[in-house]
C-alpha cells in the first residue's frame, strides 16, 4: 500500500499551501497535483495567484514522480514553491506502475481533504492518475495546459493530455490551437478557458535571477543542448548518430549539453565516453535558474523538450526540435522553433543556416505576458458547474 507522506509546515509562510490551514466549509477548497519539473514551474505562479484570494484555501500534493533532489527538491526551492503538504514517493517504474501507484496514494487524500477543485499540470502520468481519480469520485478537475496535441498516439503524453481533457471540468488552454482541438474533440465551449502560458509567468518573474547566475567563462557563442525524450535517447542507433552530428558541430560553435540521468545512462550503455573540452561541456543537469541564464545568451537551443520550445520562443532564441512533430505548433508558426525530426543532416544544415544569421522572423504568441496566473485564479474562482 502506497502511503503519503505528511511534511512540515512552514510553507505557510514562503508561498500559498496551508497544510490545512482555514481548510473549511466557507473557502473553496483547492488541491495542486505535481509530479515533474515542468508542473513546478507551472504551479508556482498559480500558488501564488491563488493565496491574494481570501476565498480560496490550498494544499500541495507531490506525487514523487520525478524524485533525483536535482530534478525536483532544488526546484521548489529555486521558484519559492512551500515544502509540499503530502508526497507520494512513488518514484520510478512503468507507465502503468506509476499511474496506478499515484492513483492509489491519491484516493485517501481526496476523501479525507474533499476539495472543491483539484488542479492538474501538463501531461505527465501524475495528470491523469489524478484525474481519473477524481473522475470516479465526482470531484471537478481543473487542467492547466489543456488542448495541446502532437496528433501521435505513439507518445505516452499524448494519451495522458486526451484522457485529462475528456474528463477535466475545467480546461484552461496557453494557446489558441488549443481551444480549437478540445473543440474538434466535442468538448463544450463553457468548460474552455484561453488563459495563456503560465510558464512564461515564471520564466517573467525569474529572468533576472537567471542572468545574474551566468557562468564567467561563458563563449560569446554556443549551442545549448538538452535531450531526454525516450523515443531518442533509448535509440541506440540514433543516439549515437545524434552525438556523432553534435561532436561535428561543436568544431564550429562550441556545444554546452547539460546531461538529463537518462540520457547518461543510454551514453554509458553505448560505451562511448565523452571528456569534457572547450569545444563541447557535458555537464551535469542544472537547475531551472542556470538552465535560463544558458538559455538568455544560447547563439541556438538544440533540444526535444516541450516546454524548451515555450521558453526559446519567448527569448527569441533560435531552437531546433529533435522531434517529427510537437504539441506546441504556436512555437513554430508564430515563434523561433524548427522541427528537425531526426534528421540529423537537416539538424547540421539548420545549425549552418543560422550561424550564417538565417534567423527566422518570429514572435510572442497572444497572452504569454506573465499574467496567466492571475487568469487562471480568476477563472477557478469563478467556476461553477454546468447546470
Amino acid at each position: 500500500m502506497w502511503t503519503a507522506v505528511v511534511l512540515s509546515s512552514h510553507s505557510r509562510e514562503t508561498g500559498g499551501a496551508d497544510h490545512g490551514h482555514c481548510w473549511d466549509a466557507k473557502r473553496m477548497r483547492i488541491v495542486h497535483v505535481v509530479g515533474a519539473r515542468p508542473n513546478f514551474m507551472k504551479a508556482a505562479p498559480v500558488l501564488r495567484a491563488l493565496q491574494r484570494s481570501p476565498e480560496v484555501g490550498q494544499v500541495l500534493v507531490h506525487t514523487g514522480q520525478h524524485y533525483d533532489a536535482n530534478m525536483s527538491e532544488v526546484f521548489f526551492a529555486e521558484l519559492g514553491i512551500p515544502e509540499p503538504d503530502l508526497n507520494l514517493q512513488v518514484g520510478s517504474g512503468s507507465h502503468a506502475q506509476q499511474t496506478a501507484a499515484i492513483m492509489t496514494g491519491f484516493e485517501p487524500i481526496v476523501l479525507e481533504k474533499r476539495p472543491d477543485m483539484v488542479l492538474v499540470y501538463g501531461d505527465v502520468n501524475s495528470t491523469v492518475a489524478a484525474a481519473l481519480v477524481c473522475a470516479k469520485l465526482l470531484v471537478p478537475v481543473a487542467h492547466i495546459e489543456a488542448g495541446l496535441r502532437s496528433f501521435d498516439r505513439t507518445m505516452p503524453e499524448e494519451i495522458n493530455r486526451i484522457v485529462t481533457d475528456q474528463l477535466a471540468d475545467l480546461l484552461l488552454t496557453p494557446s489558441l490551437d488549443g481551444n480549437e482541438n478540445l473543440a474538434r474533440e466535442g468538448i463544450s465551449e463553457h468548460r474552455i478557458r484561453f488563459v495563456g502560458n503560465v510558464m512564461i509567468d515564471t520564466l517573467v518573474r525569474l529572468l533576472p535571477r537567471a542572468q545574474s547566475k551566468l557562468p564567467d567563462d561563458l563563449p560569446p557563442r554556443y549551442v545549448l543542448v538538452t535531450m531526454h525524450r525516450p523515443a531518442n535517447v533509448d535509440d541506440s542507433i540514433f543516439l549515437r548518430e545524434l552525438l556523432q552530428t553534435l561532436d561535428e558541430i561543436s568544431h564550429e560553435i562550441p556545444v554546452i549539453f547539460p546531461v538529463h540521468p537518462r540520457t547518461r545512462q543510454r551514453i554509458a550503455d553505448l560505451g562511448i565516453s565523452f571528456s569534457c573540452t572547450a569545444r563541447m561541456r557535458l555537464t551535469e543537469p542544472l537547475s531551472y535558474l542556470q538552465f535560463l541564464g544558458l538559455q538568455t545568451r544560447a547563439t541556438m537551443v538544440i533540444s526535444d523538450s516541450g516546454g524548451i520550445q515555450e521558453e526559446t520562443t519567448y527569448l527569441g532564441v533560435p531552437c531546433l526540435t529533435v522531434r517529427e512533430n510537437t504539441e506546441r505548433p504556436v512555437t513554430i508558426t508564430v515563434g523561433t522553433n524548427v522541427l528537425v525530426g531526426r534528421n540529423m543532416v537537416r539538424l547540421g544544415d539548420e545549425v549552418r543556416k543560422i550561424l550564417k544569421g538565417g534567423r527566422k522572423a518570429s514572435g510572442i504568441p497572444p497572452l504569454w505576458d506573465g499574467h496567466a496566473a492571475e487568469r487562471i485564479a480568476a477563472a477557478l474562482v469563478n467556476w461553477r458547474p454546468a447546470s
